[in-house]
């Protein structure tokens, strides 16, 4: 078939920790990025689109068009970062449509089945695990050069430089589906830190004479630009441009680990840094692309990733689940200039993000509007902007106009009440994270690593004096192996081992970094899986245990 005769292909672009002000067609004095500047010159460009405010947050909202807090996805690690697999999501929507679906790069809603991206609906998965590369999830090498990433749910070795190498599998996938329709997921890990890349790209930024920490950031984001070029490119010798939708955007704003002396680096004049709700940290680029069917303007609609199953889905011919609340808006006919802006519904979007357990009401959290933003940090008292007047959110009206911040806190107590009550009865219930299923044949062995594991008491991280432990469903009941790996220690200590009533227990040499159980009898049903290695009375925590079902096939 004919590519302008089949359902338009889609190609969504999405970055990580890059900030609105990282791009020179929004002002970036230092960054280059002709590409990226030529797709904001051909397409639509939403200038409030607000994304975020943290990386699985964002990712959970795109993949469902729902407000990450109904679907446990809402936090980076300690067990929050893993979706509800009940969840239909975009590639599943899509694919059952008649798509072929791709994911390259970051996923970052789930390592273990069923919460994998191939689980989740795409044909094609070429990711790392967990958060980004140099975090406790990923297993084998994990450097931004040469990294081991997985390819359907097997490891592979690679050569090459991430953002190239998630590049070239999509355009693997682009070139394999030209003759059907796709929907090709290019989801970098840059520009986040650690800022790993060939001095090649950082070269043009020290010579300006940048802190070393920005240069490497805009080194990763020439090399992100020229990625983008390359898949541009690619849609037009294959003649796939002007039946292919292209979205280009980030998750949330700038880290602060690419400050230098507390300085954020150029973000347009922005407010703010990941993790925040001010503009800086969830205001992000956002073009969209579509040759004869969207023109290129700005428009100053609000916008977030709930909105883009609804829309994708209509660029798709197909329809959202009517079996559950889609939080987000069908954009097509405002992008299409169907309906003029003056006429677009002027909804406010209420955000929400805080460390724990469950969420706690009021704790940073807000309502994005139109006008108005009402936001509660953490730590802090309601504060009011007029983004209008006051784009920089300088001048707090929340004690000039009580009425208003009252009118807004409302907004946010419907939508937390409303949220707070999509799985449970309880809080704990409706927030509870995902077990981790143990003794399937779709994944054997299975690996539990920091970036789920759950802690004790208000504690969070993955650092070594912090031992924690999993969730699990173990679907097979029987015979066990577990293989543990060890923070290296120069003094001997007690490895202890539990899941449910079970509790093995060995002596560890000094300088051991691995440790095996064979055999560990374990019941079919919800346990609690724990792992600890003790010296000297202290407690640390296991790198990694992979837990092989014996009568399983290995996977």
């Amino acid at each position: 078939m004919a590519a302008a005769e089949r359902r338009p292909n889609i190609v969504f672009i999405i970055m990580d920790d890059l900030g609105y002000g990282d791009l020179a067609c929004h002002g970036n004095p230092h960054t280059r990025t002709p590409h990226l500047d030529q797709l904001h010159h051909d397409g639509a460009r939403l200038t409030r689109y607000c994304s975020g405010p943290l990386c699985t947050a964002a990712r959970a909202a795109t993949m469902t068009g729902r407000h990450p807090y109904r679907t446990r996805a809402i936090d980076t690690y300690v067990g929050r970062s893993v979706i509800d697999p009940s969840e239909l999501t975009l590639p599943h929507l899509l694919r059952d449509a008649g798509y072929a679906t791709g994911l390259f790069g970051k996923w970052h809603l789930g390592d273990t089945y069923p919460c994998r991206p191939h689980d989740q609906g795409f044909d094609e998965a070429y990711y790392h695990t967990g958060g980004g590369l140099r975090q406790p999830a990923n297993v084998g090498r994990d450097s931004y050069f040469d990294p081991d990433l997985i390819h359907n749910g097997h490891l592979v070795h690679t050569t090459g430089y991430c953002t190239d190498l998630f590049a070239e599998a999509a355009l693997r996938f682009i070139e394999a589906q030209r003759e059907r329709s796709f929907f090709c997921y290019l989801a970098t890990n840059a520009p986040h830190s650690p800022f790993e890349i060939a001095d090649e790209w950082v070269a043009p930024y020290r010579a300006q004479g940048l802190p070393e920490t920005w240069a490497r950031v805009y080194g990763m984001v020439a090399n992100i630009d020229h990625n983008v070029g390359r898949v541009l490119g690619c849609l037009d010798r294959l003649g796939l441009a002007d039946n292919t939708v292209v979205v280009y955007t980030s998750d949330h704003g700038p880290c602060g680990s690419a400050s230098v002396n507390r300085q954020v680096r150029w973000n347009a004049g922005l407010r703010g840094l990941k993790g925040q709700l001010y503009e800086g940290g969830v205001k992000v680029p956002c073009f969209v692309r579509w040759p004869g069917q969207i023109a290129p303007r700005d428009i100053d609609r609000l916008a977030n990733p709930i909105d883009w199953l609804p829309t994708l889905t209509a660029v798709g011919c197909t329809r959202p689940p009517e079996d559950r609340a889609i939080d987000g808006l069908n954009l097509l006919p405002l992008l299409r200039g169907e309906l003029p802006a003056s006429a677009w519904l002027d909804r406010p979007i209420p955000m929400q993000w805080h460390r724990g357990d469950v969420p706690q009401r009021y704790r940073n959290a807000g309502v994005l509007g139109q006008r108005h933003k009402w936001y509660w940090p953490e730590g802090g008292q309601p504060e009011v902007y007029d983004l209008a007047a006051d784009p920089a959110e300088q001048h707090n009206l929340a004690a000039a106009q009580p009425g208003l911040e009252q009118e807004l806190r409302a907004v946010y107590d419907a939508w937390f009440d409303d949220v707070s009550n999509t799985r449970g009865n309880t809080p704990e219930e409706n927030y509870a994270p995902v077990p981790i299923r143990l003794g399937t044949p779709h994944e054997n062995p299975t690996a539990l690593t920091r970036q789920d594991w759950r802690l004790y008491g208000t504690q969070d991280g993955w650092a070594d004096h912090l031992p924690g432990y999993w969730p699990v469903q173990i679907e097979t009941a029987g015979d066990y192996a577990v293989l543990l790996d060890l923070p290296p220690q120069a003094k001997p200590g007690t490895l202890t081992v539990r899941c449910g009533d079970l509790e093995l227990q060995r002596p560890v040499p000094p300088g051991s970094t691995v440790a095996q159980f064979e055999h560990l009898t374990l019941p079919a049903g919800r346990q609690t899986f724990e792992a600890y290695l003790e010296v000297d009375g202290q407690r640390l925590g296991i790198r990694q245990a992979r837990v092989r079902c014996w009568s399983q096939p290995l996977w």
